[in-house]
């Protein structure tokens, strides 16, 4: 019998939000006290795993490495959890009796999170915790390309919160997903609130759907080395940064802007940091292999190692070699590298002065990046503030 796969990724839609929302209504009225249980259990499930879920991660999408996606996991089942330890969600959560000003924490419902393919288990275990820290339940729709890795650590999560007293049903996840489900998901009247993270279409998608959304698009963050800054340390977190997880953080560093009198300094310090200078042939072979049709990033080269990217741009790079450095003599369309590359390729822009350099950097982020992140490394406290 042939069954239609979209209409079956919409019953299983339907089925697991309402699986959700009956969850949730005996959940909203737990206390702070059961809540925070719940949380630490997730916590702990999270920390537990945090190796094999990167893992699978990595197997699956063949995205990143595993150390950093352990450091990721890490971040949202150790770090997360003891940040907001603590911290009081629904009930009565501040009193002004001069104002005559009660705040009350009020669970919203059931959570639509959509998730990414780059990191589908750590954002899977942020946006489980803190939904159900905020007294919520979550259904999350996870990557087509990471769905079982996004799954497993779903399932997980689901087991330690119900041990710790949640309701079964708490936190669900799609098995069966496409575009038209994810659209009828931010849509679904039992879908309370959205948290998107992905490319800038969907992020729109959520922010028209007419609920309560937040939602995370492409970063194509610039970083602006001011001529006060400390390049050594600048450079080292730059190098840091544009090499974990090979690039697949949307806040990773896109491309270094800076004076021309700093060129000296700032190629001996990524040389010094195991960074690879590519030449101007290198580069070209770079822009063909990295952006194709249509100024789109080649998801081939996403996640990959700097050696891999170089051998698919036909030349060779040593083993050492942490990110591919590619200079650039603008921004836009015409030059491709200085869009976000999701991978560990940083472009170098050198101009003539301060002001040249912010007028880049604000170019570079309206190439892709508006509203996300920008940098800068300086100790002149009114061009930090300028910028």
């Amino acid at each position: 019998m042939i069954q239609d796969s979209d209409l079956l990724s919409i019953q299983e839609l339907r089925s697991k939000v309402e699986r959700a929302h009956q969850a949730f209504e005996r959940y909203r009225n737990f206390s702070q006290e059961q809540i925070d249980r719940v949380v630490e259990a997730m916590g702990e499930a999270g920390r537990s795993n945090a190796r094999r879920l990167a893992e699978l991660a990595v197997e699956e999408t063949t995205y990143g490495n595993v150390a950093d996606k352990i450091a990721k996991n890490l971040l949202n089942a150790d770090l997360l959890p003891r940040t907001i330890r603590g911290m009081k969600t629904v009930g009565v959560l501040r009193e002004d009796t001069e104002k005559k000003v009660v705040e009350v924490g009020v669970p919203m419902g059931v959570i639509g999170a959509i998730l990414p393919t780059t990191n589908p288990t750590s954002t899977a275990i942020f946006k489980s915790i803190i939904a159900l820290k905020a007294g919520n339940a979550i259904v999350h729709s996870p990557h087509p390309y990471a769905r079982r890795s996004t799954c497993e650590t779903i399932d997980l999560l689901h087991r330690a919160a119900v041990q710790a007293g949640a309701p079964e049903g708490i936190i669900q996840c799609l098995t069966m997903t496409s575009q038209e489900t994810t659209q009828q998901m931010m849509k679904h009247p039992k879908i309370a609130a959205i948290l998107a993270t992905g490319g800038a279409g969907l992020v729109r998608a959520a922010y028209s759907s007419g609920k309560p959304a937040f939602g995370v698009g492409p970063g194509n963050v610039p970083v602006l080395l001011d001529t006060t800054a400390n390049i050594p340390e600048a450079i080292g977190l730059v190098v840091d940064g544009k090499s974990f997880d090979y690039g697949t953080v949307c806040s990773s560093e896109q491309s270094v802007v800076c004076e021309e009198s700093l060129r000296a300094t700032v190629l001996s310090e990524l040389r010094a940091r195991n960074a690879f200078l590519c030449d101007e042939q290198q580069t070209q072979a770079l822009e063909r292999t990295l952006i194709v049709a249509g100024g789109r990033i080649n998801p081939q080269c996403v996640g990959k190692s700097p050696q891999t990217i170089a051998a698919m741009a036909g030349f060779t790079v040593p083993p050492t070699a942490r990110i591919l450095v590619c200079e650039i003599k603008g921004v836009g369309k015409e030059h491709p590298l200085s869009a976000e590359k999701l991978s560990p390729v940083l472009s170098l822009l050198f101009v003539r002065d301060f002001a040249a350099a912010v007028d880049a950097c604000e170019q570079i982020l309206k190439f892709g990046g508006l509203g996300h992140t920008c940098v800068i490394h300086s100790k002149d406290e009114s061009r930090i503030r300028e910028y």
